[in-house]
């Protein structure tokens, strides 16, 4: 549910456009047709040639930019490219206005199909987490590894402070949440989803705040920033209700790539309790705990998280055993959550 991100260019167009965003060096934009939808994909030169390939899906408010801090690190490993789901970053709204979980997994595997570059090393952020899961249950063939972030999986009682995030989800509630902020400055706006987010928002430096500020500023130009969140959460919410085969406790036993499970101890979000029960979901799990880190621990801390999915690839056999992860041990997911409780 992250809407944190690093920083971008003031854009004061009504429709983004790919190249309206700053990137980081190295990083790419381009925008790719698909049926239903118009998706900015943010890339990375693979270091060299033959490397595997890694998809990153942000979590709500996000975009592709979350993942910036992360991928570099992970250059001489993986072929690195991250979404904007369909309204959100530079992506326009999905021509069905379908925002539920299903509809952005929808998205995200028809891009695979059209890129042909499954299966993938697939990360996830919150409703990004939710939304890889859904993936992995129902196309075990684009997915090679699978990576989540603080995942949006259903909690039966969450956090008071995931409350108001969820109250976008109810009908006309994006619209007084509107009319009562209008008079909120971009910097009181950003402040506030950093303390949501951040275990720590005084790490953010002062340029990453300023470019933060004007990438907020950027957003709430856009005549469907509110749409696309309400419409977002409602999905969250949708799919924690849902049951039988199609709940996302039950995909998330059904998916076959071996899963790294992060969970941040500050998480304001998603509580830090759910990590133990969703290391015993996922049949073949690894999870590793950060309990300074929030929401958003591959922005926070992506070095860490950098080395445990290198730990995973030695795991999985697709990186020497011998390489220099400088990683702290993830340990099985029932241990390594009781370690920061």
């Amino acid at each position: 549910m992250s809407s944190t991100e690093l920083p971008s260019l003031l854009a004061n167009t009504v429709s983004p456009k790919v190249g309206a965003v700053r990137v980081a060096e190295g990083e790419r934009l381009r925008s790719v047709g698909l049926p239903g939808a118009t998706l900015t994909v943010r890339s990375r030169p693979p270091a060299r040639e033959g490397l595997p390939p890694a998809l990153y899906v942000h979590g709500l408010g996000g975009s592709s930019q979350n993942w910036s801090a992360l991928m570099p690190l992970l250059d001489g490993l993986v072929e690195s490219e991250a979404l904007d789901l369909p309204g959100f970053g530079d992506s326009p709204p999905p021509d069905d206005g379908n925002y539920s979980v299903t509809g952005h997994a929808r998205a995200v595997i028809r891009y695979l199909d059209a890129s042909g570059r499954g299966p993938v090393h697939l990360f996830g952020n919150s409703l990004g987490g939710a939304v890889a899961t859904r993936v992995a249950a129902v196309r075990p063939d684009l997915v090679r590894t699978l990576t989540l972030v603080s995942p949006a999986l259903p909690e039966i009682r969450a956090q008071r402070t995931a409350w108001p995030t969820a109250a976008l989800a109810l009908p006309g509630v994006a619209g007084l949440f509107t009319r009562f902020t209008r008079g909120w400055t971009a910097e009181q706006r950003v402040r506030g989803v950093m303390a949501l987010c951040y275990g720590d928002p005084s790490t953010v430096t002062p340029e990453g705040f300023r470019h933060a500020v004007e990438e907020m500023e950027r957003r709430l130009a856009l005549p469907y920033f509110w749409d696309a969140m309400a419409r977002s959460a409602r999905g969250i919410v949708n799919a924690y209700t849902l049951g039988g085969q199609h709940g996302l406790w039950r995909q998330a036993e059904r998916v076959l790539a071996p899963t790294l499970l992060v969970y941040g101890g500050r998480d304001q979000l998603v509580a830090y309790r759910m990590a133990q029960r969703a290391a015993r979901a996922f049949r073949d799990s690894r999870l590793l705990t950060l309990p300074d880190a929030g929401h958003v621990a591959m922005m926070e801390d992506p070095d860490t998280v950098a080395a445990a999915f290198r730990e995973l690839l030695v795991d999985t056999g697709e990186l020497r055993g011998d390489a220099d992860l400088g990683a702290p041990a993830v340990r099985d997911g029932a241990d390594s959550a009781d370690s920061g409780s």
